[in-house]
């Protein structure tokens, strides 16, 4: 049992350290390392943990002032934490559906 934990998390490891040493992350990216990083909590659940990361990897870290781009931001956000927060389990973030529920939203909030 101890070794499977031990596999486990040298696993871990090494993903968040090919994560990290990206200097462009993907909102897939960044949603994944958020996620894996959340998940080692006992406490949390997949549910929190898929909002957190929304949250985290889709609104800016230092917004300025509230303009367009926010405004969009904060829509898809919305709809990202309506339609795609239930993806993710426990097992897997399984960003790459995340990114395409997430890019559906980014479509729907550029609709006037």
């Amino acid at each position: 049992m101890q070794g499977e934990k031990l596999r486990a998390l040298v696993g871990v490891v090494m993903l968040l350290g090919m994560l990290l040493g990206q200097s462009t992350a993907s909102f897939k990216d960044c949603y994944v390392e958020c996620f894996i990083f959340c998940m080692i909590k006992p406490s949390n659940s997949a549910f929190s943990c898929s909002i957190q990361c929304l949250k985290d990897c889709i609104i800016p870290k230092s917004p300025q002032d509230i303009h367009a781009t926010h405004i969009h931001d904060y829509c898809k956000l919305g709809c990202a934490s309506s339609l795609c927060s239930n993806i993710s389990t426990k097992q897997s973030p399984d960003g790459e559906k995340v990114e395409s529920c997430v890019g559906s939203c980014s479509e729907l909030c550029t609709k006037n």
